[in-house]
C-alpha cells in the first residue's frame, strides 16, 4: 500500500466511505493546503528552522507510511495536530495579529483623501523631527506614545482619537504630549509622512507576567496594540523619561538614537518600497 492510498484510509476513516476518486483527491488537497499555510506561516515569522524540521519529520512519516506496511496511518494526522498546537502556543500573539489584520481595519490613506507621498529628503526630515521629539520629552519627562503604523488601524483605534492628518514636526508632537493638554494621554498615530491622530485610546496588553511590575499603563497600553496589529510604538516614560521601542508584544527598553535610527530607517524604507510597487 502506498502514500497516497495510505493518505486515502485516513480520509475515508473520517468521512466513511466514500468514492475512491474523491478520497484521494481530497486528501491530496485537504493536506497540499494545511502543509503550505504551516510552512508559510513559520517562514513568514522567521522560523525557517522550525519550518525545515517539520518537512524532514512529514518525509520521515511519508517514507514510513510507505515502506512499512502495519504502521498506523493515523500518524499523517497526529504529526501536523502535533504542530499545529506548539504553532498556536509559540505564536500566539503573531496570529492574533494576522487575524486582526483581515478584520475591522481601516485604509488610513485612504481615508484621509490625498494620500501619503515619499521621497527620500522628506524621509530623513521625518526621521530627524521625529526621534528629536521622542529626546526632548525623554529630557523633560515627558510621557509619550507614538505609533508607527502600515496602512491599517482597526476603526476603535481611529475613532477614539482627534484626526489631525498633518505634517509631521518635533514641535507638533512635542505639544500634543504637553502635560495637561487634552490629547496627552492618549497615543499619536503616524502613517508614512503624516500624523494621522491623536489622543487615541489603545488596547492593553494582557500578557502582564512578561511585562517588568514597573511599567505601567502607558506601556501596556503602547505593548499591546503590537500583540494584534503589525505597529511599532515608542514609549516614553513620565517617571524616567526612559525610551522604549515595542514590537510584536516586546519591549525593548534605553532606546539610544542609534536604535531610533535602525528602526525609523527600516520602517520608512518599508513604506517606500510598498508605495513604489
Amino acid at each position: 500500500m502506498n502514500l497516497v492510498e495510505k493518505m486515502k484510509l485516513v480520509v475515508n476513516t473520517l468521512l466513511g466511505s466514500t468514492n475512491g476518486i474523491v478520497a484521494t483527491a481530497v486528501s491530496v488537497l485537504v493536506f497540499t493546503v494545511l502543509y503550505y499555510y504551516m510552512i508559510k506561516f513559520l517562514f513568514d515569522n522567521e522560523s525557517g528552522a522550525l519550518a525545515m524540521l517539520f518537512v524532514s519529520v512529514m518525509v520521515i512519516a511519508g517514507a514510513l507510511l510507505t515502506f512499512i506496511e502495519n504502521i498506523n496511518s493515523a500518524i499523517y494526522l497526529v504529526i501536523p495536530a502535533i504542530f499545529v498546537i506548539a504553532i498556536v502556543t509559540l505564536y500566539s500573539v503573531e496570529i492574533k495579529r494576522m487575524l486582526w489584520a483581515r478584520r475591522n481595519t481601516k485604509l488610513l490613506d485612504a481615508k484621509h483623501g490625498e494620500g501619503i507621498s515619499y521621497d527620500e529628503d522628506k524621509i530623513q526630515n521625518c526621521i530627524a523631527e521625529i526621534i528629536k521629539a521622542l529626546q526632548n520629552m525623554s529630557k523633560n519627562d515627558v510621557g509619550a506614545i507614538v505609533v508607527l503604523a502600515s496602512g491599517a488601524l482597526p476603526n476603535q483605534i481611529l475613532d477614539s482619537g482627534v484626526m489631525l492628518n498633518s505634517d509631521i514636526s518635533s514641535e507638533l508632537i512635542e505639544s500634543v504630549f504637553f502635560p495637561k493638554t487634552p490629547l496627552h494621554d492618549g497615543a499619536m498615530i503616524i502613517s508614512g509622512t503624516k500624523i494621522i491622530s491623536a489622543g487615541c485610546f489603545l488596547p492593553l496588553s494582557q500578557n502582564i507576567e512578561n511585562i517588568p511590575k514597573d511599567l505601567g499603563t502607558r506601556h501596556r497600553a503602547g505593548i499591546g496594540v503590537t500583540e494584534t496589529i503589525d505597529v511599532i510604538s515608542f514609549i516614553v516614560s513620565e517617571e524616567t523619561g526612559i525610551i522604549s521601542i515595542a514590537r510584536a508584544g516586546k519591549i525593548t527598553r534605553y532606546a539610544d538614537t542609534e536604535a531610533l535610527k535602525k528602526v525609523l530607517a527600516k520602517y520608512y524604507w518599508q513604506e517606500l518600497e510598498s508605495a513604489r510597487r
